[in-house]
């Protein structure tokens, strides 16, 4: 109830989104770690508490504007006790590990609006003659928060917040995607989107993290981690579960036998080098009328240099054909004079790659505008180009 009542309540959201120690305790608004200084000038952190004015499960306008505080009674930076706001000191229990020393009174003409604005007047009051005495003393901790059980993040996620996007990250909440192939590009695809509200990540992979891999993919596996010789799946699905927590990996290669399994996701990354075997996947995606983007590189030297290409397809339920009629995916092997069918890659090519993979999806889902449409984009290294074309 506490978090929900947090997420679904715009002020007390911007308090937690704003590094405020919220939670509600006892039908109490709670505000920790409030520096303030004794009447000896030494720092201390207490607690700010209010009632809250509930309809269902959000915040009205607050009904006092008084305050609740857990501490000694604060003081101005000379030590002298901040008179302007005492309304009263006792001793009150409100519920198991929740009691109060001292209550406030600052009330604006016109009341508070929020709760925002209630308990940030408050935080300022008392933490002002602290920052005075060391300007590193704030109310605002941004302590690691834990998330919510409906999260599909294991810590709160207050990026989103701190940049006000919050409202637009939650279009990118979708049942499920799929990630085939966990290769250099297929891991900084996955990378990018454990940060989002996905709910479900899918990961299809069966070859070992060896330690070319290494160094095209994000992160440094440590020597021993190496030497283990581990699957990518358990591997990365190992270092994205600590922030996601529906990171699901699958140790299998996606085929003809077993493509069913994509049936019901919301995004489908191909993320192989083996074009020969895409048919089949692609085939079966379209009937399904799910969704994918496929990724390629193509490297090549010229002059003692690597000069090459990044693609990326897209086919959606009402864009395919371009696919098919204008052989956007390379369906046939590329044979071993092609550099990248030789496993030579470039982690930021691969980084590059899966970015501007992400980056398509996240227009599919609205959260960056769109205003091409694009289903086909190709980047030329040497010349710094991205051409885009297929237009929806």
């Amino acid at each position: 109830m506490s978090q929900q009542l947090i997420s679904l309540s715009p002020d007390l959201t911007r308090l937690r989104e704003d590094g405020y120690e919220v939670s509600i305790e006892h039908g109490h608004l709670v505000v920790h770690g409030i520096p303030y200084v004794d009447a000896e000038r030494q720092l201390k952190r207490g607690t700010l508490v209010s009632t809250l004015a509930l309809s269902g499960n959000q915040t009205n306008r607050p009904d006092t504007h008084v305050a609740l505080f857990a501490g000694d009674y604060p003081c101005d930076q000379h030590g002298k006790p901040i008179e302007k706001i005492r309304h009263g000191s006792t001793r009150q229990v409100i519920g198991p590990g929740l009691s109060v020393d001292h209550s406030f009174s600052s009330k604006p003409t016109a009341g508070y609006p929020d709760y925002y604005a209630k308990m940030t007047t408050y935080a300022a009051i008392l933490s002002s003659p602290a920052a005075a005495l060391d300007p590193s003393a704030t109310p605002r901790t941004y302590r690691v928060i834990e998330a919510p059980d409906d999260s599909p993040f294991e810590y709160f996620d207050n990026a989103s917040g701190r940049a006000g996007i919050s409202h637009i990250s939650r279009k990118l909440m979708l049942n499920s995607v799929s990630i085939i192939g966990l290769g250099g590009t297929g891991s900084y695809v996955l990378d990018l989107v454990a940060k989002t509200p996905v709910a479900r990540i899918e990961l299809f992979d069966a070859d070992v993290f060896e330690q070319h891999n290494a160094f095209r993919a994000p992160g440094a596996p440590s020597l021993d981690e190496l030497r283990k010789r581990p699957r990518k799946v358990d591997y990365l699905a190992g270092i994205y579960s600590k922030m996601h927590k529906g990171i699901v990996p699958h140790l299998e290669r996606i085929t003809a036998d077993n493509v069913e399994l994509l049936q019901d996701q919301a995004m489908v990354f191909l993320c192989i080098d083996k074009s020969e075997i895409k048919l089949p996947i692609i085939h079966a995606l379209e009937a399904y009328q799910v969704p994918f983007i496929d990724v390629g590189m193509g490297i090549d030297i010229v002059d003692n240099a690597l000069i090459g290409t990044l693609r990326t397809t897209t086919s959606t339920p009402r864009f395919r054909a371009h696919v098919h009629d204008r052989a956007r995916i390379p369906l046939t092997d590329v044979g071993v004079d092609d550099l990248y069918a030789k496993n030579i890659q470039v982690a930021d090519l691969n980084a590059l790659n899966a970015c501007l993979a992400v980056i398509r999806w996240k227009k599919l889902c609205g959260f960056y505008r769109d205003t091409e449409g694009e289903h086909f984009s190709l980047f030329t290294l040497d010349a710094n180009h991205l051409l885009n074309e297929d237009a929806a």
